[in-house]
C-alpha cells in the first residue's frame, strides 16, 4: 500500500486521512466555516501522531469540487502546497465519487450523490458500485432540481442536494430512496479512490491539480455583480 495523505474541506466537514503500512486513520469534524483554520494543524496532528513527514509521503490527494467554493480551494491550495515543499505528486478526486464511496458500506448497487450548491442547484452523479468503486452513469453537473433526469431504478441517494426532492420529478422521486444516514464526501472515501488512481498511475504534478467548480464562470459573474 502507497503512503498518501488526503484531504477534504468541500462541505461543512473538514477531513484529513492518511493511509500507512496497510492501516488508514481519519480525523473528521463538522466545522463549518473554520477550515482555514483547523486543517493545517489537522495535518500535522496526524501525521505526528503516525510519526511520518510529509517528505515520507508517496502522495497527497485532495477533494477537487463540486462543493463549497471557498471550501475547494482551501484544500487545492494546502494540496498543492504540501506537494510543492515535498516535491510529490498530487491526487485529485471528485466529491461526488467519494460521497457515493462512503454510502456504499450500505451495500447498494446504484448511488445518486448530490450536494447542495445553492442558488437552488444542485451537484449531482450517479454511479454503479463494481467491487466497491463508483463507475460513473450520470456524469457529475450542476442542474436545477426539478431539471434532472435519472436513467433505470432503485438508486440509493446520499448527500445534502436531495433537500431539494420535492422540486424534483415524478420520475424522479420514484427512481430513488433518499439514505437516512448522513455522508459526507470524507478524506477516509478519498483514499480510496486516491489508492485506486495511484495504481493506474494517474497522480498529477501539484500545478495540475485543479479544483472542479462546475459552474465557476458563473459564481464569479454573480460575486463582480454585487
Amino acid at each position: 500500500m502507497s503512503k498518501i495523505l488526503a484531504l477534504d474541506t468541500s462541505t461543512d466537514a473538514c477531513s484529513v486521512a492518511l493511509s500507512l503500512n496497510g492501516e488508514t486513520k481519519e480525523d473528521f469534524r463538522i466545522i463549518p466555516r473554520q477550515h482555514t483554520q483547523q486543517l493545517l494543524p489537522m495535518v500535522e496532528l496526524m501525521l505526528s501522531e503516525a510519526g511520518v513527514s510529509v517528505s515520507e509521503l508517496d502522495a497527497v490527494a485532495f477533494g477537487r469540487g463540486p462543493g463549497s467554493f471557498a471550501g475547494i480551494r482551501i484544500a487545492t491550495g494546502v494540496a498543492q502546497g504540501l506537494a510543492y515543499g515535498a516535491d510529490l505528486p498530487v491526487i485529485p478526486v471528485s466529491t461526488l465519487e467519494a460521497l457515493a464511496v462512503s454510502a456504499a458500506v450500505e451495500g447498494v448497487d446504484n448511488i445518486a450523490a448530490a450536494l447542495d450548491a445553492r442558488m437552488n442547484e444542485i451537484y449531482v452523479a450517479s454511479y454503479r458500485i463494481e467491487n466497491g468503486l463508483p463507475v460513473a452513469e450520470l456524469n457529475e453537473r450542476v442542474t436545477a432540481p426539478n431539471a434532472l433526469e435519472l436513467s433505470g431504478k432503485n438508486y440509493l441517494a446520499v448527500g445534502s442536494g436531495w433537500c431539494y426532492l420535492d422540486d424534483m420529478s415524478k420520475e424522479v422521486k420514484s427512481a430513488v430512496k433518499v439514505s437516512s444516514e448522513t455522508y459526507y464526501p470524507s478524506a477516509q472515501s478519498m483514499l480510496v479512490l486516491a489508492q485506486h488512481a495511484w495504481n493506474e498511475g494517474k497522480a498529477v504534478s501539484p500545478e495540475l491539480a485543479l479544483p472542479v467548480y462546475l459552474r465557476d464562470q458563473v459564481a464569479w459573474k454573480k460575486k463582480d455583480q454585487q
